[in-house]
């Protein structure tokens, strides 16, 4: 009888251990701060058919005579930037690339408030899609002062930062070399976000 009684409290014993143990897991999870997105792409990128990031559709779908189903630099930074549920704000110098143009007016299709950026001499020139997307009913500013507005960067939902050296333009994709960052590091993207409201308040037309 001793040894049965023995036996249920080492039972017992073994079973609360386990329950702690899993316990205790759990709340270190919790505590652990969750591992912050960063990734670093570098052009010029590799060309590859982007259809499936617009259509959601696979990526042997489409028949044009671009390799189809390779992740490249510019396919990451499309999902970065169609990854916004809410918000874009966006602030760059050369805004020409047709399929960066057609991530934002995706985006504004599907209701993400999105404010732009961008230079005042550069946004008049052949090949521009400033004027699409002015077009389409997207808020875009042009800096008012006499240096170029030259940033490259865009805050998205305001917790990823997209920033380094390159122009939304095709040459800079696909031609030059440059880089980007791509961050949820809360240290990094908070002055990002108070200099475009800093930027986007000074080139307010009503002042």
């Amino acid at each position: 009888m001793t040894v049965m009684w023995t036996v249920k409290v080492i039972g017992m014993g073994l079973v609360a251990l386990s329950l702690s143990v899993e316990l205790l897991s759990r709340l270190l999870r919790r505590l652990r701060p969750e591992r912050s997105l960063n990734e670093v792409l570098f052009f010029p990128s590799e060309m590859a058919c982007v259809e499936h990031i617009f259509t959601q559709s696979s990526p042997f779908s489409c028949f044009c005579s671009l390799p189809h189903g390779v992740e490249t630099s510019f396919s990451r930074l499309l999902r970065h930037i169609m990854s916004a549920s809410s918000t874009l704000d966006l602030c760059v110098f050369a805004f020409s690339n047709m399929d960066l143009s057609r991530a934002v007016l995706a985006l504004h299709g599907r209701n993400v408030t999105i404010r732009v950026l961008t230079d005042r001499h550069y946004s008049a020139i052949t090949g521009s899609q400033i004027g699409v997307l002015r077009k389409a009913g997207i808020c875009v500013r042009c800096d008012v002062g006499s240096v170029h507005m030259h940033h490259k960067f865009a805050v998205v939902d305001g917790q990823l930062l997209i920033t380094g050296s390159l122009n939304w333009t095709l040459t800079a994709v696909q031609s030059n070399m440059e880089n980007i960052l791509v961050t949820e590091e809360p240290d990094l993207v908070r002055p990002f976000i108070k200099e475009f409201h800093r930027l986007w308040t000074h080139n307010d037309p009503a002042h």
